[in-house]
């Protein structure tokens, strides 16, 4: 995979405003028909990013209508001694993970199930496929057990949530696999950028690392490539340092925070990793439709310009090791404003491969 060029190519954070997966799927294909991704649909309580993983967990129960493990129930230690057994039956070779627990069904895999019905209707043949789980610090700090104590703290309940994201990521990224084409997932890491402040003081940069390439293990086992997304600023040099294939950032709002890292970031480019820059704002409404083409293209210019003239990388190795994205996800916007973020992603990407060939 470490030959995999992305040469400029439009990506997208996988959130939409809508309600209907058919709907959102083929406005997807419309704007990102080289590498498409399933959607997860936010007006759903069961695909919140948190909550679409819950299930199988042990100690979860939907009833309780909560983000919680409660390890306080009569049955929990047999709970957990069966997601154990099932995890080491699905680590086996030629064991069926679509039919496990750490497969997405029913009400929170409506979005990947119509991805994959619309990707084999599809005669195209796809560059890669995108997926993405809920990265393990927003996942374990968001998740509470019985006594409101986040789960990230709580040894037996941080690696069952580890393994369990981990597993959903490879069983993704072998559904990919099938259909020939490159498998990217990206963990979903918005608790990053609150990393190193009282609210996480007592995590490590070594409980960051660990708990991600856990995750990234499974996803290369599949011969995919593992990315990162944090939608605002975090301390860059933990990621850069790691073995993710692809680090998404915000270049729209924080790229003077992520350039403070050149030795770092033209080490990483030198490895054949890529860049996934968040040129096109997600913020707000009002923002979004103040930009134009051409001025997310002539801000991306002057980025990419200032990085290569402080790493020392030409700005067409820069390119063909980036993604042009937006900032982030745009589930949470109105639906003319996530369009208007689709469209400048599509066509400021347009623009830039236009000008490298």
């Amino acid at each position: 995979m470490k030959n995999f060029k992305p040469n400029g190519l439009p990506l997208l954070i996988g959130s939409l405003p809508m309600d209907n997966h058919t709907d959102a799927v083929k406005l997807v294909f419309e704007h990102t028909p080289e590498i498409p991704l399933w959607v997860q649909l936010p007006c759903y309580r069961e695909e919140g990013m948190i909550n679409q993983f819950l299930e199988g967990l042990p100690g979860f129960s939907d009833a309780k209508g909560k983000n919680l493990l409660d390890t306080s129930g009569p049955g929990f230690d047999e709970e957990f001694i069966a997601f154990f057994e099932d995890y080491l039956t699905i680590s086996e070779p030629d064991s069926d993970i679509g039919n496990s627990r750490f497969a997405l069904s029913g009400k929170r895999g409506k979005g990947f199930a119509e991805f994959l019905k619309q990707v084999d209707e599809n005669q195209t043949r796809f560059a890669a496929l995108k997926g993405q789980v809920t990265g393990p610090i927003s996942f374990g700090t968001s998740v509470k057990d019985e006594n409101d104590r986040d789960i990230f703290y709580n040894d037996q309940l941080r690696d069952a949530a580890i393994k369990k994201l981990a597993l959903n990521a490879r069983w993704q990224a072998k559904e990919y696999s099938k259909r020939g084409a490159i498998p990217i997932i990206f963990l979903d890491e918005p608790a990053l950028a609150g990393f190193g402040t009282s609210a996480y003081i007592t995590i490590t940069k070594e409980d960051v690392t660990q708990s991600i390439e856990e995750i990234v293990q499974e996803i290369h086992a599949e011969d995919g490539l593992a990315g990162v997304h944090v939608c605002a600023n975090t301390q860059w040099d933990m990621l850069l340092g790691s073995n993710i294939d692809i680090i998404s950032f915000d270049a729209f709002s924080f790229f003077d925070r992520f350039i403070l890292y050149p030795e770092l970031i033209r080490s990483y480019l030198e490895q054949g990793k890529i860049l996934a820059w968040g040129i096109v704002p997600t913020a707000k409404a009002s923002l979004i439709h103040e930009q134009t083409i051409q001025g997310l293209v002539d801000l991306l210019n002057e980025q990419m310009d200032e990085l290569s003239k402080k790493t020392g990388i030409d700005r067409a190795t820069i390119l063909s090791q980036s993604f042009i994205t937006p900032s982030c996800g745009t589930g949470s916007l109105d639906l003319e404003s996530a369009k208007k973020v689709l469209y400048l992603t599509r066509e400021v990407s347009k623009v830039f491969r236009q000008g490298c060939q």
